[in-house]
């Protein structure tokens, strides 16, 4: 009788915090935007300039056919787990941390809003990759992609590596708060470039490729494109490699997140 209690104690224990990790992300969907759909719009549209700026730079540096495939498929699969990638970084960072008031109203915590912050951009980005491809689909140019299941996998690794950066960068930003703000915004600008989004990693030279192959973000890219198209077949990347700096990264984040809320204050705040 009291082993059902408890489990039924459990059960319920982990459906209120289900709970309150939707209803924290559907208010970190509302943050920006009072309305949920212009939140949306405005990424979807974020997400064609991007496609449509690296394109622009593709066709000019004479980047285009080094994958057998569409050309516009390729750019957009890069700049898919960059900004899936960067955008979830950027969210984690900035999560309520210890000394917000929303975590006075128990039984909120860090953990929580770090949860909220992740869901609510991943479902963003999913609603928003799929409807650029859909209507690219429909009205530019059908379009296949060959392993589904492994690019939406390598789209998850891209997700999970910046949840994992962005914990230890929300981890340290009470310590010092305008140094890691400083320096979340250098590694968010220089992974427009060190992501190699813009590259095929088998047809660059291994001088080049060694600027590019500490960034867990170039092997999701150039596996994801793997399963994306049909004659591609990674030589230059892993998918081991991502997978466990994100492990690693987030195994890290929440003992640093751990340790500065044992020692945080709220007074921290009010120096100077």
């Amino acid at each position: 009788m009291f082993s059902a209690e408890r489990s039924r104690s459990r059960a319920s224990s982990a459906f209120g915090l289900l709970a309150l990790i939707f209803h924290a992300s559907v208010r970190n969907i509302r943050k920006g935007h009072g309305n949920a759909m212009l939140g949306l719009v405005m990424n979807v549209v974020q997400t064609l300039i991007l496609v449509a700026v690296f394109w622009v730079i593709s066709h000019i540096f004479g980047q285009r056919g080094q994958i057998r495939g569409d050309p516009i498929l390729f750019v957009m699969s890069g700049i898919f787990m960059f900004m899936t990638h960067s955008k979830t970084m950027g969210a984690v960072s900035g999560a309520e941390g210890p000394t917000s008031s929303m975590m006075l109203h128990a039984p909120m915590n860090t953990i929580i809003a770090i949860a909220a912050a992740a869901l609510s951009t991943l479902y963003i980005q999913i609603l928003s990759i799929c409807f650029v491809l859909f209507f690219y689909h429909a009205i530019v140019s059908p379009i296949t992609i060959h392993e589904p299941v492994g690019a939406l996998a390598m789209l998850l690794v891209s997700w999970a590596s910046g949840i994992g950066i962005g914990m230890i960068f929300l981890a340290a930003k009470p310590w010092s708060p305008d140094l890691i703000g400083i320096i979340v915004k250098v590694y968010m600008r220089a992974n427009m470039i060190a992501s190699g989004k813009m590259f095929v990693a088998n047809n660059t030279p291994s001088r080049i490729l060694q600027w590019f192959d500490w960034n867990p973000l170039f092997h999701t890219i150039d596996q994801g494109r793997g399963f994306i198209f049909l004659n591609y077949n990674p030589h230059n990347s892993s998918i081991s490699y991502p997978v466990w700096i994100a492990a690693a990264t987030i195994v890290l984040g929440l003992m640093g997140e751990f340790f500065t809320r044992k020692h945080i204050s709220a007074s921290w705040s009010a120096r100077g």
